[in-house]
């Protein structure tokens, strides 16, 4: 039985962020999100790059195993992108997450790398497919924070794996699912479920059949949300192929790309494997190899294919010495004989501007880590400091040798005193907003102090001496002189010690520390 993906897309720039750094793509075979990150030059290229490069997958009849080229594609678009940093500086640290599926005879394969999400409805059950590759998620695994805190912990937008320049071959979660007629599947970046719960979004998913409205709900709601982060949302439905979805797919046996690269129509198979990183890219050809074939492309993708505002990647190996930035105008077709001439000149206008970049990116590398730091102070804990409960400012963290925290405030509740529940949670600490929660946090564990047994309060003490009677003492009393203020002033300092000797000798029953906070 032949499948399909029907589909619908859609990216906005939410209501924060100036440029929209995602990319997203769906057609018949492929779907792919790519959310970009790098700051003002680098996000928009890295995702749009990414996308572009893995459309051509969008086929049917591989003939071995199709995850295996995807993840193939995936990994070559890594080192595209590391070419693009090598001749572009101003680009270094530009990275992207990549969440794709690839539909082959009845079967999807499914890589994924970063904090963009996959979700399945499938036999009525909503689940999440894919893994946040977070900081804080790995602290979920190991068990040192609950998932629970994720929300508020101060490094949970950190990630730990992307594609980028700053890993060669980049670790890809991968899988391969059964796919059936009826099932939906939704693929966004983290826009998305920074504003929504899993909850409203299987609600949205589940009621509304409709893919192109189901796409503007969730975005709508998003935006309505404050949207702080561009948000894509691409949805797949799976669905039984048409004789037209089948003549569709034959036209794309080799992509016009291919063509263009030098490739003539015969050479070789059109599998994919023989695609060379190196081959220049147009926005017309691009533009071409998509119209022949149904499809959706949004984000800086789209903007990329439409304006002709993408990075050409080198051809072969000396056709093309340079790439140009997504935010550059593309290169005209006319070009003539002095720009070619002027090449001599760039090798010696390199030698300082390497230097240069170098030294703007370690002032940004410091201003970074000094705001940063600046940051970590207006945050609060409470944890345990000498056996006590304590306030720390800052975050439970260190930059090598450096603490990112104090303590801030210390309280007389021990620690040995509190429920184990309690304990455990202080052993993990318990992130604050400010120092006022913070207090508050305090004020909740103080009121679950354990109990500790304690004397009655009218037991009398061993030394106590009899009361007189109402009557003997009415008849004894007198009354005593006030003492003067001089006397009061002048006190011994041997009584003095002796007042404190006696009352360090006597236990304090009473001592809510003791006794569970309980006053007697």
């Amino acid at each position: 039985m032949a499948l399909v993906f029907r589909f619908a897309a859609r990216s906005d720039v939410g209501m924060v962020r100036s440029k929209n750094d995602d990319s997203a793509y769906a057609g018949r075979y492929l779907a792919v999100v790519a959310d970009g990150m790098g700051g003002h030059a680098g996000g928009n290229v890295a995702s749009a790059s990414t996308v572009l490069d893995l459309v051509h997958l969008d086929r049917k009849d591989y003939d071995d195993d199709a995850g295996t080229h995807l993840a193939d594609e995936i990994q070559t678009a890594n080192s595209l992108l590391s070419e693009l940093v090598s001749t572009n500086p101003q680009l270094a640290g530009m990275g992207t997450t990549v969440t794709a599926m690839l539909l082959n005879d009845e079967k999807i394969s499914f890589a994924h790398i970063g904090d963009s999400r996959a979700y399945r409805l499938k036999d009525d059950v909503f689940e999440q497919v894919s893994v946040d590759h977070t900081f804080v998620q790995r602290l979920i695994e190991e068990g040192r924070l609950k998932p629970e805190e994720a929300d508020i912990h101060p490094h949970k937008n950190v990630l730990m794996r992307v594609l980028g320049d700053v890993d060669a071959s980049p670790e890809l979660d991968l899988n391969t699912y059964d796919a059936a007629p009826g099932e939906r599947w939704l693929l966004c970046s983290d826009g998305l479920n920074a504003v929504l719960n899993d909850a409203t979004v299987e609600r949205v998913i589940r009621e509304t059949p409709d893919r192109t409205a189901c796409v503007d709900t969730l975005v709508e709601l998003t935006l309505a949300g404050g949207s702080p982060d561009n948000v894509t949302i691409v949805i797949v439905d799976v669905d039984t192929a048409s004789p037209e979805d089948l003549r569709t797919a034959a036209l794309t046996a080799l992509p016009p790309a291919r063509q263009a690269a030098g490739e003539k129509e015969g050479d070789t198979p059109a599998t994919g494997e023989d695609q060379l990183p190196g081959a220049a890219i147009r926005a017309d050809v691009i533009r071409e190899d998509l119209s022949s074939r149904p499809h959706t492309l949004v984000g800086s993708a789209a903007l990329a294919t439409e304006t002709g505002q993408i990075p050409i990647v080198t051809q072969r190996s000396t056709e093309r010495r340079a790439a140009m930035m997504l935010t550059h105008k593309a290169e005209s077709d006319d070009v003539n004989d002095d720009d070619e001439n002027d090449d001599d000149s760039k090798p010696r206008r390199r030698r300082w501007l390497l230097p240069a970049a170098l030294s703007v990116l370690a002032l940004m590398l410091a201003g970074v880590l000094w705001f940063g730091y600046t940051w970590t102070q207006t945050r609060y804990y409470v944890a345990t400091y000498e056996s006590n409960v304590a306030i720390y400012n800052g975050v439970a963290q260190t930059l090598g040798p450096i603490p990112l925290s104090h303590v801030d405030e210390t309280t007389d509740i021990p620690v040995a005193s509190l429920p184990e529940f309690q304990r455990n949670r202080l052993e993990n600490t318990l992130a604050a907003r400010d120092l006022a929660h913070a207090q508050d946090i305090v004020a909740d564990l103080r009121q679950s102090l354990r109990a500790i047994p304690c004397p009655p309060a009218d037991d009398p003490s061993p030394s106590a001496s009899p009361t007189p009677t109402g009557e003997e003492n009415s008849e004894t009393a007198e009354p005593s002189p006030s003492p003067s203020p001089d006397q009061s002033e002048t006190a011994s300092p041997s009584a003095e010690a002796s007042a404190s000797a006696s009352a360090s000798a006597q236990a304090d029953p009473g001592d809510p520390a003791l006794c569970g906070g309980r006053a007697q």
